[in-house]
């Protein structure tokens, strides 16, 4: 379907060139899925990219199976305009969605970021904090399991925005609310990017006092787009205490620093395994790594979380385990609260430095 699309797209003219869309270059990608048909346009100064947005949602509509179209712009760079690293400063001054933005990242998949930043959350709503969780992990969404939510079905759109799905009190966006279970997401950066734009800047947050970003694993063009266009205002890195882990959680760390966002902390995940029979520790994958790397480099050690088969079970029924009472829940507290002072200091102007309304 995708190159039936792509194919109808190029018999739409280029205003500039006069070539198809696909010909000139114009289109950055295009896939139809569940109905839904996704294109990423780059757009261009002229005043003709609207009236051209109109006609490319007219022919996709005029397509078997496309019921409605999401068109992504994106600014087309100048010529040997290489991209650069963004400083935190020099970021669109769009409104904040939340008085805290952090993101929870890893270097790479498999270490249970995505268990790390639901149960942060569910530590702070616990607090009494207001608190939402955007789910920017398109390509393998575990947000929505780890909250319940696998029967939402779609999100629905008023006037305000992007409504979010609720569940133990904190608004949470995903991709996984837009896909069939089992479907695969088969995007490039582009639409990943715009995705995630979209999902941050026209969802109806209500202003909540944190907004917990679960970033894609990995250091790629999505990791590294999220991180220059997202006024972030720290990120937290989980990683397990074996040494291949620590070497991509570095490569998450100098990622955020290319992009000039505060690492707010390494978090130590399945850092022992405790046995529900005798409650002696075991270390599958080594002890104490991450906090020798956190000291090494300088930056807050957040915590250690044990990994027990509560965690596990509490994650698979829906219900984040920091909600409950007990060793792996007071790690979680321990570590949402540390996490908030390193943002704290974080936020903190350097000697000397003076900022103006």
């Amino acid at each position: 379907m995708s190159d039936v699309l792509l194919a109808r797209l190029n018999e739409i003219a280029d205003p500039a060139s006069g070539s198809g869309l696909s010909d000139a270059g114009r289109l950055d990608g295009a896939v139809i899925a569940n109905g839904v048909a996704t294109i990423v346009l780059k757009a261009d100064a002229s005043a003709e990219t609207e009236s051209l947005k109109a006609e490319i949602e007219a022919a996709a509509l005029a397509l078997d199976g496309v019921e409605r179209v999401r068109i992504i712009t994106t600014l087309q760079r100048a010529a040997g305009d290489a991209a650069k690293p963004t400083p935190r400063q020099a970021k669109p001054d769009a409104p904040k969605p939340a008085d805290l933005v952090i993101a929870v990242a890893a270097g790479k998949g498999g270490v249970g970021k995505s268990t790390v930043a639901a149960n942060l959350a569910a530590a702070l709503a616990k607090s009494g904090q207001r608190v939402a969780i955007l789910d920017a992990d398109i390509y393998g969404p575990s947000i929505p399991r780890l909250f319940g939510l696998t029967d939402i079905k779609g999100l629905r759109k008023t006037d305000s925005g992007i409504e979010p799905a609720e569940a133990h009190g904190i608004k949470i966006v995903s991709m996984g609310f837009l896909t069939k279970p089992g479907q695969p997401v088969v995007w490039r950066g582009p639409m990943v990017q715009g995705a995630i734009q979209q999902f941050m800047n026209e969802t109806d947050w209500d202003r909540p006092d944190v907004l917990i970003i679960d970033m894609p694993p990995g250091t790629g063009d999505a990791q590294l787009a999220i991180a220059q266009t997202v006024a972030l205002d720290g990120a937290v890195i989980a990683c397990t205490p074996q040494d291949l882990a620590l070497d991509d959680a570095r490569k998450a760390i100098a990622m955020f620093e290319k992009t000039h966002t505060p690492i707010l902390g390494l978090i130590e995940n399945m850092s022992v395994f405790l046995c529900p029979h005798c409650g002696e520790p075991s270390e599958i994958f080594g002890h104490g790594g991450t906090r020798a790397e956190a000291e090494a480099m300088g930056v807050p050690f957040l915590g250690e979380i044990p990994l027990t088969i509560e965690l596990r079970e509490r994650s698979d029924s829906g219900r984040p385990v920091a909600f409950d009472a007990g060793p792996v829940p007071d790690a979680f507290n321990r570590a949402a609260d540390a996490m908030l002072v390193s943002a704290g200091e974080a936020r903190k102007p350097a000697p000397g430095m003076t900022f103006s309304n």
